[in-house]
């Protein structure tokens, strides 16, 4: 057995450990979707939403491509959470529901709840399919396990240790998973800046454009990335859960600027990493290998270390991920809709039984999508679907003329728009209008005008701001 495979079998076996630990405080419903949080379990619970496995293998491919700029995909994020922070964690927080789709209720009524759930389900299953591969792919390359074996085996492992805890298995492993994750980067860049002859050589070995240009992906990617950070920060249920639990307004206000803080610098570390594997291995056929390349011919302890950040990123995001997915299922729709007088009880045994059947279909989606690029055009369709409905939610909170009627329809026109962008891009490698009218441009675009255009279509249903317990 490699030292590199032992530390991922500890790892892997104390994150577990911490998860079941937390079952002993997750005893209600309440406590298991998160309630009286305090800043620190909510930054930690938080940034596992942002700071997943992109993060660390894509953003490095990143820079091993074009890179700093590379590292906008983390600070795009980072900058829509400040947004959410400076904005909207006061004024979510304050309407004492733990959904996003609770707070769409507040202003656009109960069936845009239920429509708001379903579509937010689907992002997150979506999101969580993406990560599970990402932590299959890591056992094949790295522990060479069969994709099969590796999916099931840790997957297991994610809802085991979410179900055990819910928000406390959260916040309390993805403590310890951030710590990993900046110690394990931050220890690779020493490693490999003293293997490449430091800071100097790693500025005269590579050309100034694109590398160390901060726009040298390009504007449109870095302007689109922003924007969908934006609008999707203020609908991301698993990033914005914690800020809902949290024990009051100004908790959730402080803890999701520290939060952004968080997340920021740590695109900027894994950026410089796939610079520096571009120049210990210029030549490589894919730059998805740039960070594998440079853990495995790293000494075995530390490469061992760094696997270990890498794997941290994944559990950090998957455990939010189907923990907000059950979240809303229960909250939303099982509670609000079907059993509304549902004892306690009742509702944390749903949470638990929505939770796990969330982490098996992601289990289920990883196996039969392994190697096929449909998992990407899916994942930029879903995170298009939550920057969409943010844009009909601004309308609501701001424009006392949105029809109910009108929103609903326009959450659904937005999907439809999106998927079909994304469905053409993947049949014909381009978009259907202008390379620079992405997916993310069309929507937004979409949810704005048929917001605006069915709101006076269906103006007799005027928008009240709605009340509810759950």
């Amino acid at each position: 057995m490699s030292i590199q495979f032992l530390i991922i079998i500890l790892y892997f076996a104390l994150t577990v450990g911490i998860g079941v630990y937390a079952q002993k405080k997750s005893t209600s419903s309440d406590a298991f979707h998160g309630a009286r949080l305090g800043v620190l379990m909510c930054v930690a619970a938080g940034t596992g939403e942002w700071l997943g496995g992109t993060s660390t293998t894509g953003v490095s491919e990143y820079g091993y491509s074009f890179g700093i700029s590379g590292a906008w995909y983390s600070i795009a994020n980072a900058i829509g959470v400040m947004v959410l922070a400076l904005f909207f964690a006061r004024l979510y927080r304050s309407l004492e529901t733990v959904t996003v789709p609770g707070v769409v209720e507040r202003f656009i009524g109960v069936n845009a709840r239920v429509a708001a759930s379903v579509l937010l389900i689907f992002v997150m299953i979506v999101v969580g399919t993406s990560q599970v591969i990402a932590a299959g792919t890591l056992g094949v390359t790295v522990l060479g396990l069969d994709f099969n074996t590796s999916v099931i085996v840790l997957g297991i492992g994610f809802i085991i240790y979410t179900l055990a805890g819910g928000m406390n298995a959260v916040g309390y492993t993805n403590m310890l998973h951030l710590s990993a994750m900046y110690g394990g980067v931050i220890l690779a860049l020493i490693l490999v800046g003293r293997d490449i002859g430091g800071m100097q050589t790693f500025q005269n070995a590579l050309p100034a454009q694109p590398y160390f240009s901060w726009t040298g992906i390009g504007m449109p990617k870095v302007s689109s990335w922003i924007i969908a950070s934006i609008l999707g920060a203020c609908t991301a249920q698993a990033g914005i859960q914690p800020i809902l639990a949290a024990r009051d307004v100004k908790v959730a206000k402080r803890a999701a600027i520290i939060t952004a803080f968080a997340v920021a610098p740590f695109g900027i570390l894994t950026a410089a990493l796939g610079m520096a594997a571009r120049i210990k291995f210029p030549e490589l056929a894919n730059a998805k290998l740039a960070l594998p390349m440079l853990m495995m011919n790293m000494q075995p302890l530390a490469g061992g270390i760094v696997l270990a950040s890498i794997m941290a990123a994944i559990l950090s995001t998957v455990s939010p991920i189907i923990l907000a997915s059950g979240t809303m299922f229960t909250k939303d729709i099982y509670q609000r809709i079907l059993r509304p007088d549902a004892p306690d009880k009742k509702v944390l045994f749903m949470s638990r039984l929505s939770t796990g059947i969330s982490g098996g279909l992601c289990i289920i989606l990883a196996l039969l999508m392994y190697g096929s690029t449909r998992i990407l055009d899916m994942v930029y369709f879903a995170y298009t679907l939550r920057g969409s409905l943010f844009v009909v939610l601004l309308f609501a909170i701001y424009w006392k003329r949105t029809s109910p009627k009108g929103a609903v329809i326009a959450m659904i026109i937005t999907g439809i728009v999106g998927l079909f962008w994304v469905a053409y891009k993947a049949m014909y490698g381009q978009f259907p209008i202008h390379p620079a009218v992405t997916e993310t441009y069309a929507s937004v675009i979409v949810a704005f005008v048929s917001t605006i255009v069915l709101s006076f279509i269906y103006k007799d249903g005027k928008l009240h701001h709605q009340t509810s317990k759950h």
